[in-house]
C-alpha cells in the first residue's frame, strides 16, 4: 500500500469523469479521467465499476492507497435519498476514511468562488442551480425536469427550437428562420426531412444537442422567434439563481452568481445581456460572472474545506489548475 493522501476529488457527469488525488497542502499528486456515471441508465453498480476504473489510476498515479476524504460531485445525485444512495456505494469501496456526496453542480460552484459562498446556475444538457454559505447552509433545486418545475439547457433550447420550426413550415405557428437554419445544418431541404430523419432515428437522440449553436444563430441574426426562446432561458436562469439567493438571505449582500455549462460558458451575448439586466433588477447586489474552471478543481476544494487546509493549500491547488 502507498502513502494516505488528502482528498480524493471526483467529478462524475453524465459525459465524463475527473477525478484528482490532492494532498493536505493542495499538491496534486495524480489524476484520471473516465466515462461518464449514469447510474439511472446503467444502474449503480455497472456505474460505480466504471468510476472504480478512474480512482483506481488516479491513487496509482499518485502512489496512494489510499485518502483521508473523498469528495465526490456526482452527475444524478438529485435528491438526498440518492445522496445517501451514492454515499453508501462509495464508502464501500473502502477509498478514503470519510465521504462527502454532492450534486455535481457544487463543484462549478465552488470552483469559481474563493470562499464557500454564492449561487451557481448551470445550463449545459439541462439546468440546475445551487447556492451555499460558509456555515454550511444551502439552496438547491430537485432538477428533475419538468416534472420538478424545470426548463432550460442545450436539451429543451433544442426541443423548443424543432417545436417553432415543425409549426412554421405546416402554418399552425408564427414564421421563424428555424424551419430553414434547423434542417440545413444536417443538409436537408426542410422540416420535414428532418422531422422523419429524427423520428426514425437516422439522425441519432444525441445530435439534437447540435442544434442549439443554431438557435442561438438564428437568434443573433435578428429572428424574434428564435430570439424569444433565448430569452426565456435568460429569463429561467435569473429565476433560479434570485430564488436561491432569497433562500439564502443574500440578496442585500454582494454575492457572486456563477454561470457554468456549455450555454452559459459560450457567452452568447443576448443570452448573457439578458442574464445580467434581469439580475440588475431583480438582485442588484449579484456579481454574475461566467465560470470555465475544471468542476474537478471544485471538489478538490470542497474537500480542502472539509480538512479545514489554510488558504495557501487552496491557492497552490488553483495555481496548478490555473484558476
Amino acid at each position: 500500500m502507498g502513502l494516505t493522501a488528502g482528498v480524493l476529488a471526483i467529478d462524475a457527469g453524465n459525459s465524463k469523469t475527473d477525478v484528482a488525488v490532492v494532498a493536505a497542502d493542495g499538491t496534486v499528486l495524480g489524476t484520471a479521467r473516465g466515462a461518464g456515471f449514469r447510474p439511472p441508465a446503467d444502474g449503480l453498480e455497472t456505474a460505480m465499476d466504471a468510476l472504480s476504473g478512474a480512482v483506481t489510476r488516479a491513487l496509482a498515479a499518485a502512489g496512494a492507497g489510499g485518502v483521508s476524504h473523498v469528495s465526490a460531485c456526482l452527475a444524478n445525485a438529485d435528491l438526498p435519498v440518492e445522496e445517501e444512495r451514492l454515499t453508501a456505494a462509495l464508502r464501500s469501496r473502502g477509498w478514503g476514511g470519510t465521504v462527502d456526496v454532492r450534486n455535481d453542480t457544487f463543484a462549478i460552484l465552488r470552483a469559481g468562488v474563493t470562499e464557500p459562498r454564492g449561487v451557481a446556475v448551470v445550463c449545459g444538457a439541462g439546468i440546475n442551480c445551487v447556492g451555499m454559505r460558509p456555515d454550511g447552509r444551502t439552496a438547491r433545486f430537485p432538477a428533475l425536469g419538468r416534472i420538478s418545475g424545470d426548463w432550460g439547457g442545450g436539451w429543451a433550447l433544442a426541443e423548443e427550437a424543432l417545436w417553432h420550426a415543425a409549426r412554421a413550415q405546416d402554418g399552425r405557428g408564427a414564421p421563424t428562420a428555424l424551419a430553414r437554419t434547423l434542417p440545413a445544418h444536417f443538409g436537408l431541404d426542410g422540416m420535414p426531412a428532418l422531422i422523419e430523419a429524427l423520428h426514425l432515428e437516422h439522425l441519432p437522440p444525441p445530435r439534437r444537442h447540435e442544434l442549439t449553436p443554431v438557435l442561438f444563430a438564428t437568434a443573433a441574426d435578428g429572428d424574434p422567434v428564435a430570439g424569444a426562446i433565448v430569452d426565456r432561458q435568460a429569463d429561467e436562469v435569473v429565476a433560479m439563481a434570485t430564488v436561491a439567493l432569497t433562500r439564502l438571505a443574500l440578496l442585500d449582500e454582494e454575492t457572486p452568481v456563477l454561470l457554468g455549462g456549455s450555454v452559459l460558458a459560450a457567452r452568447h451575448p443576448r443570452l448573457t445581456d439578458r442574464i445580467r439586466a434581469l439580475l440588475a433588477e431583480r438582485a442588484p447586489k449579484a456579481v454574475p460572472r461566467v465560470v470555465t474552471a475544471s468542476p474537478v478543481l471544485g471538489a478538490a476544494l470542497l474537500g480542502l474545506d472539509h480538512l479545514a487546509a489554510p488558504p495557501p493549500a487552496h491557492r497552490r491547488l488553483r495555481t496548478h489548475y490555473g484558476a
